[in-house]
């Protein structure tokens, strides 16, 4: 006992610190704020998705695929397998017991090398029950090291499960913005075929009236099963949607969603502020995993060299021997105890120690490449994210102008072709033109909502409670 303390106060007197630095995070040269913002803008990640989005069969459903969704349960089972790692290590640093209880009885022959003498017993038992004591001092913090890597990787597990959370939400939004969408288009085209009707039976009158060619007839008939043709097609991609949403949802595929009517209701906030990019680091959940992953790595690297360093153990042994069972719980006789130390350093192990510091090292260099690669993609979304919704907030504008301006042409075209001062070709252009200014409008009003949950999501926002 005496030797082993000399020796972990030799070991100790060495050193008493981890072979490798404490992690830093890397400098990353952050801008003061996104392109085209400044940093006073009222940040949004920091909102929970239920006070973010004012529609409330669209906060219905968020809540479904919150509780529901398959991918976000599996995620959760990452971190609860996390969890149990993270406990084994914190209890590294502990001594292992382990509890023993043994007896065994040899009956040797007549010529075994035993039986030449008359005092020996060709019978002979033996019975122990010892409690057995093992503990590695953590003088290179190689258990240290493990720990600090358990927690990381269970820290990671927890972000990349909000990085789920908030893709869900960012696509559910999405996803029902498109149903809602596709609802317009299809009422849309519903009333286009329904004045195309109108229009065709006009010119009928005015082809019995002789006014108009069988041609003009002809053509507006073609231009109406054209838009007849579109419904079913529309139909199938709304039925398509609708069943994507239930997967996210976690419900069975084949009902209708609920949904509120027009584009135009889904409110969303009016001033939307990315804040600035070093938030990112805090706010977005996939930034936040990658850092943990490097962090993994880095603690993961210390203890590979550590593993290149003597270890000092102390054991330790006690408990019961006898060569009776009558007399084997009989103390003190029985008592015996058992203390030692041993340094163990490795000289040669075929490389394999080497090989597996160089490789943690390696490991570690790419989790670092990998955050600094997450965060400058995550810079350039929310970028890409506030362009998209500056840009289609103008594109809105415009279409809403034009399709004012059609609809005032279509009604003008119709009364001039009613009173003959205009050619059913003129009246078939405008009511072209409003049908397809009217679906553009709801495709812009669709891409604006969506660009909108895409900087939500790409800010961070949405795994808050």
């Amino acid at each position: 006992m005496v030797a082993a303390a000399a020796t972990l106060t030799g070991c100790l007197a060495v050193t008493a610190c981890s072979p490798v630095r404490e992690y830093r995070r890397p400098d990353m040269l952050m801008p003061a704020a996104y392109p085209g913002q400044d940093a006073t803008g009222r940040p949004i990640a920091a909102i929970p998705y239920r006070s973010f989005f004012a529609d409330p069969e669209l906060r219905a459903l968020i809540d479904s695929a919150v509780v529901n969704n398959q991918d976000l349960r599996i995620a959760l089972k990452n971190i609860d397998y996390s969890k149990q790692s993270l406990g084994a290590a914190r209890l590294g640093g502990l001594p292992s017991l382990d509890l023993q209880v043994k007896g065994s009885s040899t009956n040797y022959s007549d010529n075994s090398q035993l039986a030449t003498s008359r005092s020996s017993n060709l019978n002979q038992r033996d019975y122990t029950a010892s409690l057995s004591a093992s503990w590695e001092l953590d003088i290179w913090s190689k258990i240290g090291n493990r720990k600090k890597a358990a927690l990381a990787e269970y820290l990671r597990s927890t972000d990349a499960a909000r990085a789920v959370r908030t893709r869900l939400v960012s696509d559910v939004a999405q996803g029902y913005w498109n149903l809602k969408m596709l609802d317009a288009q299809l009422d849309i085209t519903r009333r286009n075929v329904s004045l195309a009707d109108s229009t065709l039976a006009m010119m009928r009158l005015q082809y019995d009236a002789g006014n108009v060619t069988s041609l003009a007839v002809q053509q507006q008939d073609a231009r109406l099963q054209a838009a007849c043709q579109s419904i079913p097609r529309l139909e199938a991609t709304r039925s398509a949607q609708e069943n994507a949403l239930s997967i996210l949802a976690g419900r069975m595929p084949g009902l209708p969603v609920k949904r509120s009517p027009g584009l135009d209701r889904s409110v969303v906030p009016d001033s939307l502020g990315a804040g600035v990019p070093l938030e990112l680091l805090r706010n977005r959940p996939d930034v936040r995993a990658a850092e943990e992953s490097l962090m993994a790595q880095h603690a993961s690297m210390g203890a590979a060299k550590a593993m290149l360093y003597p270890s000092l153990t102390v054991t330790a042994q006690g408990g019961l021997n006898s060569i009776s069972a009558d007399n084997w719980f009989s103390t003190p006789g029985s008592l015996f105890s058992v203390v030692g130390g041993s340094v163990l350093q490795p000289v040669f192990r075929h490389g394999e120690l080497s090989a597996q510091y160089q490789q943690a090292k390696i490991r570690r260099d790419q989790a670092e490449l990998a955050f600094r690669q997450t965060l400058l993609k995550s810079v350039g979304e929310v970028s890409d994210a506030l362009v998209q919704v500056q840009k289609t907030g103008e594109q809105e504008r415009f279409a809403l102008r034009r399709v004012s301006t059609l609809r005032l042409a279509a009604k003008n075209s119709m009364l001039l072709f009613q009173s003959g001062m205009a050619t059913y070709l003129e009246v078939i252009t405008a009511e072209s033109d409003l049908l397809q200014a009217e679906l553009d409008l709801a495709d812009v009003q669709r891409r604006r909502l969506s660009s909108v949950a895409d900087l939500y999501r790409s800010v961070g926002g949405g795994w808050q409670e």
